[in-house]
């Protein structure tokens, strides 16, 4: 078996094991393993041939780096989070200042955004969410989707 289908064989392997476990990181690596495998194919010897495959695919994690941290400053949180300015309706707040609303077809914990208490019962927006609980204000304070 020839040194280029070897590598190809082991991008294959990385991609499967990327598609179990969902990072993207190793589909990068599997894209400098597939670079690798063009080089070996074209006569390089192994020595270029790793090389090859360290540096595409530590050039495509550096440059997956760099978009992520320029994209996540450059657009507001209400962007990536969908869930911000929907409307929910509280039946009731508890003493503590949660209360569990109907959101998506699910009951959800629901805190007040302020530290004064929550006015009553009624309709309110949904300002942020923390972990698996939502983070309520008053409806002008929100976009409306």
């Amino acid at each position: 078996m020839s040194e280029s289908m070897l590598w190809w064989i082991a991008a294959g392997f990385v991609v499967g094991t990327e598609l179990l476990t969902g990072t993207v990181y190793l589909l990068l690596l599997s894209i400098g393993m597939a670079v690798a495998g063009l080089s070996a194919w074209m006569g390089a010897p192994l020595p270029t041939q790793m090389l090859v495959c360290a540096v595409v695919g530590g050039v495509a994690m550096a440059l997956l780096w760099w978009w992520r941290l320029r994209t996540s400053r450059s657009r507001p949180a209400a962007e990536f989070d969908l869930d911000i300015g929907h409307r929910v309706h509280v039946a009731r707040w508890q003493p503590d200042g949660l209360a569990t609303v109907h959101y998506r077809g699910a009951p959800w914990q629901a805190r007040w955004t302020g530290e004064v208490p929550p006015p009553g019962p009624g309709e309110y927006a949904i300002v942020a969410v923390d972990g698996a609980r939502l983070v309520l204000g008053p409806l002008s304070s929100t976009r409306t989707p």
